[in-house]
């Protein structure tokens, strides 16, 4: 079976759209399914229902490791890659499949470091998009403008950033509009302020700043769509029917939702709304920011380590369960929706449909793939309405509460190797802990800890969570006393008390 090319398409008589030839537009930061599944797919159907004629060239942020990667799929595929988008519309079941043919090619931060520079001197180029996860958009002072290129993303937008100023710095309008889909508060206010951070440290001259403020549109955004990536088990299966090999196909449920802050014009930049996508561009995404990100994502981040420590394996399967299910739901409406400051009505309506979206039958959303990064997810999905909670009430929400001795439980390894934290659940399966390396390590040097100091230690650790955690009253001994609970009688038994 050969791989998917456009030459293949041809021969099999592919009849979706394709577009062969078009200017690289966009540049991503972020080659992985998410993003493939998201913003790909827009820029895809932008091509096809508005003449947009922009291809994405994509970059691996990260150090390449040796060996095989998906970078080398996507390049050995030209780019193309087959999306498959599954669940309900309208009370009915849709099942999509589409060749994304908006990427161009797939580049290496490191190893590739001269080839994404010269993008910058691409008069075409209009559009950065980002997903570095929750951890990525941070300021790190050890970086150096020499660097090649500096370890931080801010960082290496910042050394782009300033080659597109040295070759176009006195045309207008050949800044970018800058759009980050990580899941923080105010995600594009907290780039640009880690920008000019470098900025400033690197001695950048004050023209540049000048151009980076009247040029450039730094634009807070909200993503919503669960995206489960490559089909492990069903590949065979899906190649033997579209009769080609793709190594880098990506599966995700059908709902999306894009709410962009920026101006009125930037519709006529981008013409979702004709395009008929699901994107809102508004003055003031906050709102729908902090609905999305409390709700689902704190829904999944509060659930699935101790769904995954009680033995479930994907979300579908948590959401059959009435305990699981229980918990998460005890969770989302009584702890979680009266932080929020929306009407309750509506809140309950995005709840629901939740709900829904985890019961999908066509996705097995991976607990494990959740559960990547999980500290900078359970401080920015989390704590917020676990503080807020605290703050109206005077007591700790107990199920968030759970949530975190979920978290330590499942951050207990045996040993840091060079993929992460070995650990292993009761039954003596083991499995991987992937969070960022000084995290890790981190909680490797607390492994032989008791449950007292375990608990003290990482909830002290203001690195971690930008706050002592042993402040909240009464949230260190909460969490021990949970945590011994899940240590004896099992993640279950603790979720079966607190619900």
């Amino acid at each position: 079976m050969e791989k998917l090319s456009y030459q293949i398409l041809k021969e099999k008589k592919y009849k979706g759209y394709l577009l062969p030839e078009a200017p690289e537009r966009v540049l991503q930061f972020g080659e992985g399914n998410f993003m493939r599944a998201f913003t790909d797919y827009f820029i895809d159907v932008l091509n096809e229902k508005t003449g947009f004629h922009g291809k994405a060239v994509l970059v691996q942020p990260r150090q390449k490791r040796p060996g095989h990667s998906l970078a080398d799929d996507l390049n050995a595929q030209e780019g193309l890659y087959t999306l498959y988008l599954q669940g309900f519309e309208n009370g009915k079941r849709v099942s999509d499949k589409r060749v994304i043919s908006c990427v161009s090619r797939c580049l290496n931060a490191y190893a590739d470091y001269e080839a994404v520079m010269a993008c910058a001197e691409n008069p075409d180029l209009r559009y950065i998009t980002c997903n570095t996860t929750e951890a990525g958009i941070v300021y790190d002072p050890s970086c150096a403008f020499e660097d090649k290129p500096a370890a931080s993303f801010p960082g290496k937008l910042t050394q782009f950033l300033y080659r597109r100023y040295e070759i176009f710095g006195r045309n207008k309008g050949k800044g970018f509009v800058i759009l980050p889909c990580e899941l923080i508060a105010e995600n594009g206010k907290e780039l640009k302020k880690c920008v000019l951070s470098y900025a400033t440290q690197w001695n950048l001259e004050q023209d540049f700043l000048t151009w980076l403020d009247e040029e450039n549109m730094f634009c807070s955004t909200l993503v919503d769509r669960i995206v489960t990536g490559f089909p492990k088990g069903e590949e065979d299966t899906l190649n033997r029917e579209n009769d080609w090999e793709d190594a880098a196909m990506d599966t995700g449920e059908v709902f999306a939702f894009w709410v962009i802050e920026g101006p009125a014009s930037l519709k006529e930049e981008l013409r979702f709304e004709e395009a008929g996508l699901p994107v809102l561009i508004t003055d003031d995404h906050k709102p729908y920011k902090e609905r999305k990100v409390r709700i689902l994502n704190g829904a999944h981040t509060s659930m699935v380590m101790g769904a995954y420590l009680a033995g479930f394996d994907i979300v579908r399967d948590c959401m059959e369960d009435a305990v699981i299910c229980g918990f998460m739901n005890h969770a989302v409406y009584d702890e979680i929706i009266p932080t929020l400051s929306l009407p309750k009505e509506e809140l309950e309506s995005f709840a629901s449909a939740v709900t829904e979206r985890f019961k999908n039958p066509f996705i097995d959303h991976a607990l494990l793939s959740i559960s990547l990064n999980s500290t900078s997810k359970w401080k920015a999905r989390v704590l917020p309405s676990l503080k807020a909670y605290a703050e109206q009430t005077g007591k700790l929400p107990v199920c968030l509460t759970a949530s975190f001795a979920f978290y330590l439980a499942f951050y207990q390894g045996r040993e840091l190797t060079d993929t992460g934290l070995a650990a292993s659940r009761p039954k003596g399966d083991t499995y991987t802990v992937s969070d960022d390396r000084s995290v890790l390590t981190f909680f490797a040097a607390h492994k032989e800890d008791g449950p007292e100091e375990y608990v003290h230690a990482v909830c002290a650790n203001e690195a971690l969570w930008d706050m002592d955690l042993t402040s909240l009253p009464g949230f260190g001994a909460a969490v021990t006393d949970m945590l011994k609970k899940i240590q004896k009688d099992g993640a279950y038994e603790l979720m079966k008390s607190v619900c």
